[in-house]
């Protein structure tokens, strides 16, 4: 009796057949009958029945100690807790289990493991079991790279099927959008361009990033534009993912005062959407003077009016008219420091220029937005600050105040609704934090083409769905997704070897990584097979340094 295996490949896709079979004499010649075919048993039980067989005259192997080798075996709980987390999340069914699907699904298994290029994911591989655990063959980062653009080729589709497998035939109603900028090292990115740059670095190339959301703040879609691509001119692709490809005919669109302008409201309503936005200080103080508000109607409680149409809901917000109230106070402390600096320098060098400090001083009430109430002027030698007070309080009116606007009937949803739906907003924010400076790090991308730049964004989209799930998993212990990935990452298996075969052997771990593995319900299997596939990168790190050195 024997188990007998074979391998077939069909249209790119790899496929191994199990049968348990049997030799039998019958007529003087050797005929085999299959027992039952075991294709469908995992590959550890395989495995296992596999050593059982060819020691079926002794079971009882371990009598000679001598003959079982045990060796360290790869990192594996990293890699077997991350793809359960996919599987569960429809992940792994969305991309695929062809090579290409498997490829991809490493690729944000890796940039949760550890942030980096695709050479130090394929170096990564080495130490981990991706090739046991996911049945992969070797690959190099040339393989990753493209990689990349096959996820920008099939990212639509992809989508899609995790779309369909989340919502089923009950899709949400409620979107949420926001852009984010993230700047580039160098000049070779083909989507890089000078724009208006959130991170504050000036003379850097950048990448326009869209995010749209569910209600909940679940990744739906994620679209990467050039860097000058002005935040409305991204609403109508995430407005045309919903109509095309998710079939979404009726919801609440809610996004930043900054890109749901006129025309983008317009585009909506083409639509039958309805939107959910904000309004700027400049649009409210133009209500104000209309006679359309009254600073008397902003308070702690929300308040509403509907005009032309158009309710909008307002309220001022205590806590953030101090902050601001603070902050103009120390920025205006800032800038009579610094006049004192620059007339104690003309004081004593009498070759100092004093259209050079006045230059200094008024630059820095630009930059801090003071230059409306403030007044810098030059007595002799000396500079003058005035400060006009009744355009500061003019100014400070509307500190802490804002307006939400939105189309939604009143019947259908109430005023304190739409303000909390407007403040999920914040659940886009979060997810470009952990894309930028958070745990995933969108910086810095390591490639240049527009179809490895739009993979790269994707793969960090499919990695922040699955941390979100272990954040909710795991924010009871009091840990981050990052230590608790590498607390689960430092399971070892165990090789066991007995003549030829193979195979690896897990322990039942303890301490934090038990509960750790508890609370996302992942459980380990007891015996994997050790394929032994390995993992390299084309281009050697050591010949590399070597390079640079000389």
């Amino acid at each position: 009796m024997y188990i007998d295996t074979s391998k077939s490949v069909q249209r790119g896709k790899t496929y191994y057949r199990h049968l348990l079979r049997e030799n039998y004499r019958e007529g003087g010649k050797v005929k085999h009958r299959t027992l039952a075919n075991l294709t469908g048993l995992p590959d550890e039980v395989i495995a296992a029945m596999k050593l059982a067989l060819r020691h079926k005259d002794d079971l009882s192997v371990v009598r000679g100690a001598q003959e079982v080798e045990l060796t360290q075996g790869m990192r594996l709980g990293a890699v077997i807790c991350l793809h359960t987390i996919a599987a569960r999340l429809g992940v792994v069914k969305a991309l695929g289990m062809d090579r290409q699907g498997k490829l991809a699904l490493w690729q944000v298994m890796a940039r949760l493991i550890d942030q980096g290029s695709r050479l130090s994911a394929v170096r990564l591989a080495d130490r981990h079991g991706v090739c046991d655990v996911l049945g992969m063959e070797t690959f190099t980062e040339d393989h990753l790279y493209a990689n990349l653009a096959w996820l920008a080729e099939h990212q639509e589709e992809i989508e899609q099927r995790l779309f369909q497998d989340r919502y089923g035939s009950a899709p949400p109603r409620l979107f949420l959008y926001d852009v984010t900028s993230s700047y580039l090292e160098g000049t070779c990115n083909d989507l890089g361009e000078f724009g208006y740059n959130r991170d504050g670095k000036k003379g850097k190339e950048q990448i326009v990033v869209g995010l749209l959301t569910d209600g909940e703040g679940v990744p739906v879609s994620v679209r990467v534009f050039a860097g000058n691509t002005p935040d409305v001119k991204t609403v109508a692709d995430q407005i045309s993912a919903l109509v095309e490809r998710f079939g979404i005919r009726e919801v609440t669109f809610v996004g930043d005062r900054g890109m749901l302008k006129h025309s983008q409201l317009d585009l909506l309503g083409d639509h039958r959407f309805h939107y959910i936005t904000a309004i700027t200080k400049a649009q409210i103080r133009k209500l104000l003077h209309g006679g359309v508000f009254q600073m008397e109607l902003f308070d702690e409680e929300l308040g509403e009016i509907e005009y032309e149409g158009v309710r909008y809901i307002f309220r001022r917000n205590p806590q953030r008219k101090a902050e601001i109230a603070a902050s103009r106070a120390d920025k205006l402390n800032h800038l009579r420091t610094l006049l004192d600096t620059q007339n104690r320098y003309l004081a004593t060098h009498a070759r100092a220029k004093v259209e050079t400090a006045l230059g200094r001083v008024t630059a820095y009430a630009r930059k801090v937005k003071l230059q409306d109430w403030t007044e810098m002027g030059v007595e002799g030698r000396r500079l003058t600050l005035q400060f006009h007070e009744h355009a500061c309080e003019e100014a400070t009116r509307l500190d802490g105040c804002y307006v939400v606007k939105t189309d939604l009937p009143a019947t259908d949803i109430p005023a304190t609704m739409i303000h909390d739906r407007y403040k999920d907003l914040a659940q886009v924010e979060w997810a470009f934090r952990t894309f930028k400076q958070g745990h995933l790090e969108i910086r810095p991308t390591f490639v240049h083409t527009e179809a490895s730049t739009r993979g790269h964004v994707f793969v960090i989209m499919l990695a922040y769905l699955m941390e979100r799930e272990l954040y909710r998993c795991w924010k009871h212990l009091n840990i981050t997704v990052a230590e608790g990935i590498d607390e689960v990452g430092s399971l070892r298996g165990v090789d066991i070897t007995l003549g030829s075969i193979t195979c690896q052997k897990i322990p039942r771990p303890v301490g934090l990584a038990e509960k750790l593995l508890a609370s996302a319900d992942v459980r380990l299997p007891d015996i994997l097979p050790a394929r032994k596939v390995v993992v390299a990168t084309r281009k050697k790190l050591q010949d590399e340094r070597k390079r640079k050195r000389h």
